[in-house]
């Protein structure tokens, strides 16, 4: 079975296609450039991607939105990652959070259709950490992100990108484990007919 990945974003295939590759599910990329709307809701971003992408490909067809929310920043940047990376920069961010707790977690949603489904099916989470007070690691094709320099998962001592691959497999496989968008995409897939 193939699914076809609208996303420029290497590293959210890779770990995509680690989750499903166990379910015989072929993850294909399809690196079209979306438009996404302004809004801090995942959800939202990823119907609005969805939107785009499935009339282009006309097959079964998914998309992943993804959203930083900070707690004592009242979310923010929540959806605009890319923006506040582009302004402030990672050390804009550690600069906001001075004298501050640093609890954060990434959400995500995928959001998949197909020709049977009269509506996008939508599954979310959320992967919990602390902001370190300054960027640790190295940017690494795996990581999804320049957040993962600051961003340290809960029970972890190291940043993602602190990580050797390994070590990122096996956090990646006990967080997938509880909260894999992958097995829970599959576990409302294989009951479709």
């Amino acid at each position: 079975m193939k699914i076809y990945f609208a996303t420029t974003n290497k590293g959210k295939v890779q770990s995509l296609q680690r989750d499903l590759t166990k379910y015989g599910i072929k993850i294909v990329q399809e690196p079209i450039n979306l438009i996404e709307p302004r809004s801090s809701d995942v959800q939202e971003i990823a119907k609005y991607k969805l939107e785009q992408a499935y009339p282009l490909i006309k097959k079964p067809t998914l998309v992943i939105d993804a959203g930083f929310y900070i707690d004592e920043l009242n979310g923010f940047p929540r959806a605009f990652v890319n923006f506040s990376l582009d302004t402030i920069g990672l050390e804009g961010i550690i600069k906001l959070l001075e004298g501050k707790k640093r609890g954060c977690e990434f959400r995500h949603c995928l959001a998949y259709i197909d020709g049977k489904l009269k509506e996008p099916k939508y599954f979310i989470n959320n992967v919990r950490g602390t902001i370190t007070k300054k960027p640790k690691g190295k940017m690494q094709k795996h990581l999804w992100s320049e957040l993962g320099l600051i961003f340290k998962p809960e029970n972890s001592k190291k940043t993602l990108a602190e990580m050797t691959f390994e070590e990122y497999t096996n956090w990646g496989e006990e967080s997938r484990e509880k909260n894999s968008l992958g097995n829970m995409f599959y576990e409302w897939f294989s009951k479709q007919k």
